[in-house]
């Protein structure tokens, strides 16, 4: 059974704790808040579950002092400072903040971190993370010759529960011009571009050395109600960020996301398309392959901003490499590192309760 620390109580967190919670190699033993009005609540409240016995603290020494094996880490923003702390202190990590395939960046303070603790650290999600690594790498080994890598998302973004995130952060709901100045591009781009890395050097592209990086933006032209607000007209209500990876010239992977409030009353009248929405992996060669994932899309915008099933599996997605991380040599370990992650059964379905 291995020890996890659950670190943030945010979306990602919460849907953590009920992965680790009914996950039967995991046991919760410690979770870090940022708020508090979460210090000293049975992590069970936190999530509306019944009591669990373990109680959240924003006392980093104390929870660092804890015998466990990792911590599920999923802040709002990334503190690679912190991380390195915690690997330090022979704990693993699993985030979906980024270190999904580090490249040529300078991760020496992590990686000696790493050796400190003789500890892991794994970088995972579904977008950048699955989507953008795992699905296309699978389905690539159907086609010879590939030309071409699609990872696509297609979301309403007014059901991602995180307000001041879609406005202050995003942007949502502000002029084009200062949507244009998003930290988004940026701070997106680098987790993607992590994914364009990896599925390039294991396919063998020869890629150019500079990638494109596209930001385009649709304005209400009528008000729309969302979660931050009424987006009145000529304001942001749908954005586009997209990056591509070249070779002499010619795309060779794209990776994108579709953010609307919405499909109404939008310049120019951006959609969704029949699907709906989805994300998609498509790989372009001897033969094509294409894959729709539904299901990471709540059915409505309420449900969505209770508990969000992107969301979830962003979070489980994390939880199921646990153990596997646990089990591997010390150092940063991408998904090209471990052994096939898998969930597991249901409780009440699994061999333990046979």
């Amino acid at each position: 059974m291995y020890k996890v620390i659950q670190w943030a109580t945010g979306g990602v967190g919460r849907a953590a704790i009920e992965g680790i919670l009914d996950h039967p190699e995991l046991s919760l033993v410690g979770c870090w808040v940022h708020s508090d009005s979460k210090v000293g609540k049975d992590v069970g409240e936190i999530i509306g579950r019944d009591s669990v016995g373990i109680f959240a603290s924003s006392d980093i020494d104390m929870l660092l002092a804890l015998d466990a094996d990792c911590v599920m880490y999923s802040p709002v923003m990334a503190d690679p400072e912190l991380v390195a702390r915690i690997l330090a202190s022979g704990k693993n990590v699993v985030t979906p903040m980024g270190w999904f395939y580090p490249g040529n960046r300078d991760v020496s303070g992590l990686r000696e971190a790493c050796n400190q603790g003789n500890s892991t650290l794994h970088g995972t999600g579904i977008h950048p993370g699955g989507i953008t690594e795992r699905f296309p790498l699978m389905a690539s080994a159907l086609s010879r010759a590939i030309t071409h890598v699609r990872a696509e998302e297609f979301s309403d973004i007014r059901s991602y529960g995180a307000p001041a995130v879609v406005s202050d952060i995003m942007l949502f709901g502000k002029t084009p011009e200062a949507a244009a100045s998003s930290p988004m591009q940026g701070f997106l781009g680098d987790g993607f571009m992590q994914s364009v890395e990896m599925v390039a050097d294991e396919l063998g592209f020869d890629l150019d050395p500079e990638p494109i990086a596209t930001h385009e933006v649709a304005v209400a032209t009528q008000a729309i109600d969302s979660p931050i607000g009424l987006i009145e007209p000529g304001l942001v209500a749908a954005q586009r960020f997209t990056w591509q990876a070249t070779v002499r010239g010619q795309v060779v992977i794209t990776v994108r996301v579709n953010w609307f409030m919405g499909e109404e009353h939008l310049d120019p009248p951006w959609n969704f398309g029949p699907e709906g929405e989805r994300f998609e992996v498509e790989v372009s060669g001897d033969p094509d392959s294409k894959l729709t994932f539904h299901g990471w899309h709540p059915e409505s915008l309420t449900e969505g901003l209770i508990r969000n099933a992107g969301v979830v599996a962003t979070a489980i997605h994390g939880v199921s490499a646990i153990p596997y991380v646990c089990r591997a040599d010390s150092g940063i370990k991408t998904y090209l590192d471990l052994p096939l992650v898998a969930g597991r059964a249901a409780p009440e379905l699994s061999t333990s309760q046979g």
